[in-house]
């Protein structure tokens, strides 16, 4: 894709580290501060919604945009799309029983707090990977390595 696109394909590669990097940020911030409780209950589960709902529109704008159009340039990651978009399914899951909890937790004054940490914990090891994976994958096909070397580096590492 960088043969077609060059610098755009490349500069799309930093933005996709670095919004990843942004929402690593924001959720080590919310993890923190639920573990040790320095907000008030409230203030904890509108930051936790507004992550919630930062990671699922960058995951929703990946995959009716990023992914759609990086398919029509490169089929050959299709393979590597389909398990990214997996990967959001399962993501999207954790989210929206964070959100159940979120809506618990605000009824009972913040009772749900520990079973949201607990949620948060799964959601850490998974998206950690999942964006390390994406990095790797598409990172490196924005930036145009040929999708053998991107395919072989996730088999290997996934």
């Amino acid at each position: 894709m960088a043969s077609r696109y060059g610098d755009r394909a490349v500069a799309l590669s930093q933005q996709l580290a670095q919004a990843h990097l942004e929402l690593r940020r924001q959720f080590s911030e919310i993890r923190t501060s639920i573990g040790h409780r320095r907000l008030g209950d409230d203030v904890l589960l509108t930051h936790c919604l507004a992550f919630c709902a930062a990671l699922t529109s960058h995951h929703q704008g990946e995959d009716d945009g990023m992914f759609s159009a990086l398919l029509r340039e490169r089929p050959d990651l299709a393979v590597t799309i389909a398990n990214l978009v997996e990967d959001h399914g399962m993501i999207a899951s954790i989210l929206s029983r964070v959100s159940e909890l979120a809506d618990r937790a605000a009824q009972s004054r913040g009772a749900a707090l520990e079973a949201i940490g607990r949620e948060l914990d799964g959601l850490a090891a998974i998206m950690e990977s999942h964006f390390s994976y994406e990095e790797r994958a598409i990172g490196k096909a924005l930036d145009g390595e040929t999708a053998s070397t991107a395919s072989a580096t996730v088999s290997v590492t996934r």
